[in-house]
């Protein structure tokens, strides 16, 4: 049977709309996101929405003695399939610009600015708008200006209601304040600050949970204190514009050895607090951290239970309440968590720095050494959570 598309091909000819592909309905996208992409803009960037290439002055780097660049790139992974199932599509800005802008600054790095890709099988003014809404709301949290993007139409390869994001940033530091393994030292102070829920990481381990366990993410949870899927699609916390205020607050002298200063930045992403922690420590020390200073939020306890999944697993797949942590010297440590919590940033100490001993048990899934093709230090979890 000939569907009506056919039949109107026939007769005048094969188009790109026919094909899938409506430009008209991405035109009138970009006319609903404008406002909010130009409310990120700052002095320093240049043109208007809809340009080939995002421009951005970079003059101000000629104040720095020696600047360097840091980029980075990420998604939303399979977050935004409970996104899709709502209908809701607002919220997971944050969650690209999080998992983006937040890497660069784990650095010292202040990101600058940031672009953003969409891939969906049909363009949906509205909706195309409320991701781009959602990501630039994040940029404003973050400081980062965002000063362009691409939304593409992949008919047949996408259903009508799916999508993917993707995003890049760009952030520069002075090569003397960059942070990371070597100015941590033994001593060191390890600060946690709290993550607002799951973030974006491990939602495929959390959906098939939730699927076996036959729940509907319409199911008030009272635990939760909400539906299912509220819980779920909690924004991830961005936290660029506070490390960096900490990092400004408590500034390193150019030394790697110098002590009442930010050492580091860990950001609690896919693996877990203790590989993303032992990333950021240099071979020969052992960051201790302290289960009982922190109660595991209730969402991380109910995918716990509803799975059986076992803690080793959950504790190398989901934050389980912490999103990024800070490595200070002792000296700042209390100042630093007085800091983040005065902003609003839920923060505690959770640990310290060691060197490495024969006294100190290295195996058992309590203990990790390096990660993701870091071959650094080492983090050891110990005691029950509170």
């Amino acid at each position: 049977m000939t569907s009506a598309s056919s039949a109107a091909e026939n007769t005048t000819g094969i188009t790109y709309a026919s094909a899938g592909v409506d430009v008209e309905a991405g035109d009138r996208a970009v006319e609903l996101m404008k406002d909010a992409v130009k409310a990120t803009h700052n002095s320093s960037v240049l043109g208007g929405v809809g340009g080939f290439a995002g421009l951005y002055d970079v003059s101000k780097l000629v104040a720095f003695k020696k600047p360097l660049l840091a980029t980075s790139t990420d998604g939303v992974g399979t977050k935004v399939a409970i996104a899709q199932a709502m209908d809701i599509h607002d919220t997971i800005g944050f969650d690209l610009v999080g998992m983006v802008v937040d890497d660069i600054v784990v650095v010292g790095a202040e990101p600058l600015f940031m672009t953003d890709y969409i891939a969906c099988g049909k363009v949906v003014p509205e909706r195309i708008a409320d991701i781009v809404r959602g990501i630039a709301a994040a940029c404003s949290v973050a400081g980062t200006a965002l000063v362009g993007g691409e939304t593409a139409e992949h008919p047949g390869l996408l259903g009508e209601h799916e999508y993917d994001v993707a995003g890049a940033a760009t952030g520069v530091v002075e090569a003397d304040a960059l942070l990371g393994p070597d100015r941590v030292r033994a001593g060191d102070v390890v600060i946690g600050m709290a993550s607002s829920g799951l973030h974006s990481n491990g939602y495929s381990l959390v959906r098939r949970v939730i699927n076996h366990a036959g729940w509907a993410l319409d199911r008030q949870v009272s635990e939760l204190g909400r539906t299912l899927g509220e819980e779920l699609l909690e924004p991830t916390r961005v936290y660029a514009a506070d490390c960096l205020d900490l990092a400004r607050a408590f500034p390193v002298s150019g030394l790697a050895s110098a002590p009442g200063a930010v050492h580091g930045f860990s950001h609690v992403t896919g693996g877990g607090l203790a590989a993303n922690l032992a990333r950021v420590l240099p071979q020969g020390l052992v960051a201790t951290v302290d289960r009982a200073t922190w109660e595991l939020p209730a969402i991380f306890k109910l995918v716990s239970e509803l799975g059986n999944v076992p803690l080793a697993d959950l504790e190398r797949t989901l934050n389980l309440g912490v999103g990024m942590v800070a490595i200070v010297s002792p000296e700042i440590a209390d100042a630093a968590v007085a800091r983040l919590n005065e902003r609003g940033l839920p923060s505690w100490v959770m640990g310290t720095v060691e060197a490495d001993s024969d006294s100190i048990i290295k195996s058992g899934p309590d203990y990790v050494q390096g990660a993701k093709g870091v071959d650094g230090g080492a983090v050891r979890l110990v005691n029950a959570y509170a």
